[in-house]
């Protein structure tokens, strides 16, 4: 008897990466190929399925495939649309009747927040939970909620835009148009942006100041604050401040068990955990203080958004049953 696998699909606006992937979330092979998101969706998901395809047929001896989990920007699950997403020159187009064209196994797409929200509860960090909140601290905020075990899409599929809460109503503009989001500082790019903030109002010694504003990672940002630069780890605290305010909100309107981080400004571990914590409980209304962990997803980082997109559809398929 052939094992069952899903098929987890990332889009990107750079390259798309897939996977085959277990019910316990083994990932048993992966790929991806390039997006090239100034065309339209139909030439990517035509080559990604020719490349699906033919990756297949050295497993279809010992696996069969069971359906395909798709996490995009600006996807909605309702509508099986992805909707003006800021890296994708696609517009308003229906992904999943494409993937018809191409495939008759059972679909869904979400956004990647909320897929690495569904990740976490089947495969990760959320595995006994059923209320938490997933934060994906990437280029920009995403944010996946489930309430009671249920992910939350509200009336539209459009719910859970923390990362589009604003700050400051006059503070730094943001890509989706208006002003002082809360993914313009407590992001990569919001770290970055805060490490410049912090060269030109100060004059604190830093090795941050010889780097130019395209070459700066956050990355380096976090290897010079862990040799102790005073300027990185300044803008740390500043970027934990007010991703901690923002938590202490969400807490309020969810009282989850957990918050998780997710992404690359996570993998600078105690220098966001540590500082986000503790801001956040400075925040926290008196009955939800000390109750609320903050943990590090349990992903594999190499493949957690192809792991992510195979949940959402082995979810699906759970209810069916």
């Amino acid at each position: 008897m052939k094992k069952k696998i899903a098929i987890g699909i990332d889009v990107g606006g750079t390259n798309t990466a897939f996977g085959f992937v277990d019910d316990a979330g083994n990932c048993i092979y992966e790929n991806s190929i390039e997006t090239y998101p100034d065309k339209d969706a139909d030439q990517l998901f035509k080559r990604l399925f020719e490349t699906i395809n033919s990756d297949f047929n050295k497993y279809s001896s010992e696996y069969e495939l069971n359906g395909i989990g798709i996490g995009a920007p600006n996807a909605n699950y309702y509508k099986g649309t992805v909707e003006q997403a800021p890296n994708l020159n696609w517009g308003f187009v229906n992904v999943l009747d494409i993937v018809k064209e191409y495939s008759d196994l059972p679909s869904a797409i979400t956004n990647d927040a909320n897929a690495a929200a569904i990740g976490e509860m089947i495969f990760g960090a959320a595995k006994e939970m059923k209320d938490f909140v997933v934060i994906t601290l990437g280029t920009g905020l995403g944010s996946g909620i489930v309430v009671n075990g249920q992910l939350v899409y509200g009336a539209d599929g459009f719910a859970g835009e923390i990362g589009h809460t604003i700050v400051d109503p006059e503070g730094r503009e943001c890509g989706c148009g208006r002003k002082g989001c809360l993914e313009t500082y407590a992001s990569a790019s919001g770290l970055r942006r805060t490490v410049y903030e912090l060269i030109g109002i100060t004059n604190i010694p830093s090795e941050l100041r010889e780097v130019g504003f395209n070459h700066l990672t956050s990355k380096d940002i976090a290897d010079a604050a862990n040799r102790g630069d005073k300027l990185a780890l300044q803008a740390f605290d500043y970027t934990a401040k007010i991703l901690g305010l923002k938590l202490a909100d969400t807490v309020a309107y969810l009282s989850p068990e957990a918050i998780i981080l997710f992404g690359g400004l996570a993998l600078a571990g105690d220098l966001i955990f540590a500082p986000t914590k503790r801001y956040m409980e400075m925040y926290m209304l008196n009955i939800f203080q000390n109750k609320v962990k903050i943990i590090p997803s349990a992903l594999p980082g190499a493949n957690a958004a192809i792991l992510g997109a195979s949940a959402l559809i082995w979810n699906e398929l759970k209810k069916e049953k």
